[in-house]
């Protein structure tokens, strides 16, 4: 595996980890160490004082547990708990799947700080996590896309066939890599690069 650069002011991008993403609307889901490995890697971002953007969805689909006036819209505790007292550097809200495209403007804010390289986790793998991460890449920033540290679910494609969650992941990932739009990595070799 490619050693790890990480920046002392790398920005992490969490991305629409809310509660509205346990309800069954959504079928079935993967990698039940998600949300253990986002409160560990937001632990360590607290610890070392580099910048947080959080992410929200804000859903206009009908039915969808992630519209603004559902309890599911909300922050999971978890992530509110790693978080601490302190505010995210920025909180995003968004309509559509990258972060990017929401408000305030994200890109603006990264560049007036001066940071280039952002680390990704959240909700979905392969619809606004890898969304981000894709746009990100063009857009010039240095990505680390931490595929241990969200999950995504069963996909039914056009033909009709589910694509496990599993198989999302793993084509997400490969697609990142592959088309060389991040660097694809574990929780833990991203917190061993952090203390070092």
């Amino acid at each position: 595996m490619t050693e790890i650069q990480l920046d002392d002011d790398a920005a992490l991008i969490v991305v629409d980890v809310q509660q509205g993403f346990d309800d069954p609307y959504w079928g079935r889901r993967d990698n039940p160490a998600a949300e253990r490995n986002i409160v560990a890697v937001i632990r360590e971002w607290r610890a070392r004082g580099r910048p947080v953007v959080l992410v929200r969805h804000d859903s206009t689909s009908p039915g969808s547990p992630l519209r603004p006036e559902c309890p599911g819209n909300a922050v999971r505790a978890e992530v509110l708990a790693a978080l601490g007292p302190e505010e995210p550097g920025l909180l995003v809200t968004k309509s559509v799947n990258s972060a990017f495209y929401g408000a305030p403007d994200l890109d603006a804010w990264l560049r007036a700080r001066g940071i280039g390289q952002l680390v990704v986790i959240g909700v979905q793998t392969n619809m606004c996590c890898e969304t981000t991460a894709r746009m990100a890449g063009n857009l010039g920033y240095r990505v680390l896309f931490v595929i241990d540290a969200m999950h995504t679910f069963d996909a039914t494609g056009p033909d009709g066939e589910v694509v496990t969650a599993e198989d999302l992941t793993r084509a997400t990932a490969a697609s990142l890599h592959h088309g060389e739009f991040a660097t694809v990595l574990p929780t833990a070799t991203l917190l061993t690069a952090s203390a070092s």
